[in-house]
Formats: structure tokens, sequence, C-alpha cells
């Protein structure tokens, strides 16, 4: 008889780890999952990956305007050179703006967007997105019309295989400063531009461009060392992240999963002050970019948070947070202490896992234990692995 018994209680449990079944009950496979920063999609034709967009009802996209991002840094770098002296700007007097380009990653949407946008408003785009495939292009400066030329575009790769690497931008920076038909750099976003910075021989006063509004780039903006960048409402995509865990949680459903706390105030009085958009093709809540500059830098200084978010009361819930690099700047110096800051506040309990920015195993490795936790919000290391989370999400 106890035989008996103990073998039906092992049948069950083993029926439970199979099915995923956690402690309330759910299944891992119904439990709410948000994807976020890195939007799922193929990195070579930008195809968003419906199907991991329709794993399930609660599954959601949160970033931002990638490609609205990359039209603002443009038009932040063509207002900078519309108000310049042309004397000043094109140092060697050749009539022509050489810049150069620090580019992100060739598999990744937000470099992509914002190389097209660099090179759209310089006019030097030639329908490609790769280094050194470019046309001379023009721009106002001042009261002349100059020529504008791409000396180098370049993947910033580093020698551990990582992209968006800043020291790749700071040794690239040391060959570029000794060009002289140089007159503006350009990154993808601020972590190589301040790797540009890093440059003992880096020109006094060589205007450059980053993305991101990172704590340090905005300060460098304040000490006059960086002249532009574009803030991506990082504060907005942390919370807005949560938010839609915190909706699903509490059980909201259709159009308030998406826009409780969001576009309009949740149970608990919480709004987002930030203005955000909804893709309904692709479930995407996106956060609007904005240029920073010299005129409003001081509006985006690290520890200002949103007052519209306050203490709520709501039951607290587990979730598994997954970041797919830790020594990416943008996340580690901004979204990371957003999240830390907000989560609390929300009543969510976030178990942070954090990947090496190269092998997607750095983080699915560490994506387990499913089954004690609420819900998933996925940082991916690479834009089309997706599956690969969802797939160990299936019982």
């Amino acid at each position: 008889m106890k035989k008996s018994l103990l073998a039906a209680t092992a049948l069950v449990m083993a029926a439970s780890a199979f099915t995923g079944c956690s402690k309330g009950g759910s299944l891992n496979k119904d439990k709410p999952l948000v994807f976020f920063n890195r939007q799922p999609s193929d990195p070579t034709s930008n195809k968003i990956d419906m199907t991991a967009m329709n794993w399930n009802d609660k599954t959601y996209y949160v970033g931002f305007d990638a490609a609205g991002g990359g039209a603002v840094q443009g038009k932040l770098i063509t207002d900078y050179l519309a108000s310049a002296d042309p004397a000043k700007i094109d140092r060697n007097g050749d009539g022509k703006i050489g810049y150069v380009l620090c580019m992100g990653d060739a598999g990744h949407n937000d470099s992509k967007a914002r190389t097209r946008g660099i090179r759209e408003a310089l006019q030097t785009w030639a329908g490609s997105y790769d280094s050194g495939n470019t046309k001379i292009g023009s721009v106002k400066v001042g009261n002349k019309t100059l020529k504008v030329v791409e000396l180098e575009g370049k993947f910033m790769t580093g020698t551990d295989g990582s992209t968006w690497n800043a020291n790749a931008a700071t040794d690239a920076m040391g060959k570029w400063a000794d060009m002289p038909e140089l007159d503006m750099v350009i990154s993808n976003n601020d972590g190589m531009a301040m790797g540009c910075l890093q440059a003992s021989n880096y020109p006094a006063g060589l205007p450059i461009f980053g993305y991101d509004a990172n704590a340090d780039a905005i300060e460098a903006i304040g000490q006059g060392r960086l002249t532009g960048t574009v803030s991506q409402n990082t504060d907005a995509q942390a919370t807005a992240t949560l938010q839609v865990i915190r909706n699903l949680l509490d059980g909201e459903k259709g159009e308030a999963a998406y826009r409780k706390g969001i576009f309009e105030a949740d149970r608990y009085g919480n709004k987002i002050s930030a203005e955000l958009t909804y893709e309904a093709d692709t479930k995407a809540v996106k956060a609007l970019n904005v240029a920073v500059n010299k005129d409003n830098w001081e509006q985006f200084k690290e520890g200002k948070r949103d007052p519209g978010i306050k203490q709520t009361n709501a039951e607290k819930k587990k979730v598994l947070l997954t970041i797919y690099n830790s020594a990416d700047n943008f996340l580690s110096s901004s979204y990371l202490p957003a999240l830390r800051y907000y989560a609390p506040l929300l009543n969510l309990d976030v178990t942070y896992v954090q990947g090496d920015g190269q092998n997607e195993a750095s983080c699915l490795d560490k994506f387990t234990n499913l089954n004690n936790f609420d819900a998933y919000a996925i940082n991916m290391v690479k834009t089309n692995s997706a599956s690969d989370y969802t797939d160990k999400l299936k019982y």
C-alpha cells in the first residue's frame, strides 16, 4: 500500500514538473511575457517575429520608436550645424564636412535606424546600412551649404566579440583624430561616443553626438565635452515594462493591459508622465525620443524620477528579468537603475539575470526555476532568439 501511494505521489509530482505549474497553479506558458529593449525580429529583414509576439494573449513588447529616434538624432545634428560658424566647423577649410560614424551592431534594428537617420539627415544615405556604403551629401552650415563626406563608418566590435564596444571606439578615435579632414564625430550610442572622448588625442572642441542620454553623457554635455544626445525616455520604458506586467498580473485584459498606468491612470492612481505610443499590429508600447543639447540638458540629469509613479498596495508578485549584457552602458547605467527604482513601487519582486552580450546561453542558462515566478521580462542577446525562451516556457 505504501509503495503504491509513493508511486502515485511521484507521478503527480512528475506531472506537475512537466506541465510547469507554479505555486499558484498557472502554467508557465500562460503567464505574462514582456520583451523589452530588443524587439523580437529578423536581424536581416527587420521583420517583427509575430510568432513570438503572439506567444500568448499576455505577450507584449516595450521599447522606443527606433526609426523616429534616428530621425531625431539626424535633426539634432543638422540643427546644430545650421546655427554654427562654417569657418569653425570646417576645420581645414576644404569646403566639406567630414565625419566619422561609430556603428553598433550590424544585426540590431536600433543601430540600423540610427545609422539611416544620420545619413538621411546629412544626405549621405545610399540605401545601405553597411559601413563605407555612402554617397556625398550636403548640409546647411550657418549661411553656407557645404558638401558632406562620411570618412569612415565602423562597427565597434571588441576583442571579446561584443558589439557597441566603447574600448573599440577609443582605439578607432585614436586613428581618426589624425585625419586633417575630420570635422565631426557621430555615434549610434553614448557608450561609444564617450569611448571616443577617452582617446588621448581627441581634438579639443570637435563636435560629437551620441544617443541614449546616459548619466555620464548628460554630464559631458553640461561640461561642454559632448555636443548632443537623444533621450529615449529610459524611465518611461522601464516603468512601462513593469506596468504592463503589473496590469496583466492584476487581471487586466484587452486594451486595459497596455493602457492602464501608461495612457490613463491605473487602479492605484499611477500614470507615466512621458508620452508613449502603442502599435497594435506588433503589440508594442513605445516611448518617444527627445533631442538633448546644451539648452535642455539639465532636464535629464541623473536622479530625476517620474512623479506620476507612487507606491502601490498591489499584491506582491515575482518576476524573472533578463538583461542581455551586464557591460552594456545604457542598460547598466540607466535602464537597470530605473527598473530597480520602480519595481518596488509596483510591488514587483524582480530577479535580475545578466548575460555577456555575446552568447544567448549566458542568459538562457540563468532562465531557470521558471515555476517560481509569476511573469517574465526578456531582453535577448540576439533579436531572433525569442523562441529559445518561449521553448523553455512551453510546459
